[in-house]
């Protein structure tokens, strides 16, 4: 299956470049991110975005982003 680059913009993952597999490649896919290491859990979540400039993103959510 085809793959592409992701980039995240903001929060614990900004700057990181994975794959995104076609079948994940859905403009508003919403991804949790949760962070265990060295103290408290700390949760945030990234919609996806798509423009012929920058190609595939996610975006960090908002503090009140409820998921809908």
């Amino acid at each position: 299956m085809p793959s592409r680059n992701v980039r995240f913009v903001g929060g614990p993952l900004d700057g990181r470049m994975q794959d995104l597999r076609d079948s994940e490649a859905v403009a508003g896919r919403l991804l949790r991110h949760i962070h265990l290491h060295d103290g408290p859990k700390i949760e945030t979540h990234y919609e996806l975005h798509y423009s012929p400039e920058a190609g595939w993103v996610y975006r960090l959510c908002g503090q009140g982003h409820s998921g809908s």
